[in-house]
């Protein structure tokens, strides 16, 4: 928890708490169910918790904003980031069964009670929300395409409602058709070498 701790210091004891008990039971179920790679485990914290908590250092989610997190897989970035901000609801969804099984369990062993985990293809989800989020699922263009039934317009947070993104490597052709794209540089709020080229992608509904 020393990362977590360093980069938000202003955490209250309540969440550190939280965060702490989440990585045992990602260990935990990982041991289970293949959440992330194996090889990775050691790195959950910095590689996985904190890269998810990057999204906090950009948007401020105020009470009541809904949350789409597309491709949560074990909850990532979603579950990190409602405990960052409890009053904002979030909708994790993901087509494996067995991975939202580990996210209801999770979010139930942490009394997480502002995270609704939906088995099924987003394709097949029609509801609207503020913000959508996702983490290297794929390219922007076809995740766009794939979203956009669920954008809400009306925006209440100071940043206006849209995609949120994590995202690493060469983006340069996968974003040139989005013209009112952000890209924010990860390391520029953690510095540290995992971050190196890893990005946050924001892309304002329109």
């Amino acid at each position: 928890m020393t990362e977590i701790n360093k980069f938000f210091p202003k955490l209250n004891q309540e969440k550190k708490e939280k965060y702490y008990k989440l990585i045992q039971l990602y260990k935990y179920w990982n041991s289970k169910v293949n959440l992330i790679s194996r090889k990775d485990i050691d790195n959950l914290e910095i590689n996985h918790i904190l890269h998810s908590l990057s999204i906090a250092k950009i948007v401020s989610f105020k009470d009541s904003t809904s949350v789409l997190d597309v491709g949560t897989g074990g909850g990532l970035p979603g579950i990190p980031l409602a405990i960052f901000f409890p009053k904002a609801n979030f909708t994790l969804i993901d087509s494996i069964g067995k991975k939202i099984k580990v996210v209801k369990s999770i979010c139930s062993e942490l009394s997480i009670n502002n995270v609704d985990a939906v088995n099924d293809r987003v394709e097949n989800h029609l509801d609207h929300y503020d913000f959508i989020l996702s983490r290297a699922v794929t390219r922007m263009d076809k995740f766009y395409k794939l979203v956009n039934k669920n954008f809400r317009y009306d925006s209440s947070d100071k940043m206006k409602n849209g995609i949120i993104s994590l995202k690493g490597g060469d983006l340069y052709e996968e974003l040139k058709d989005f013209n009112k794209k952000k890209i924010y540089d990860i390391n520029k709020y953690f510095n540290h070498e995992f971050f190196k080229t890893k990005k946050i992608i924001y892309i304002p509904f329109q």
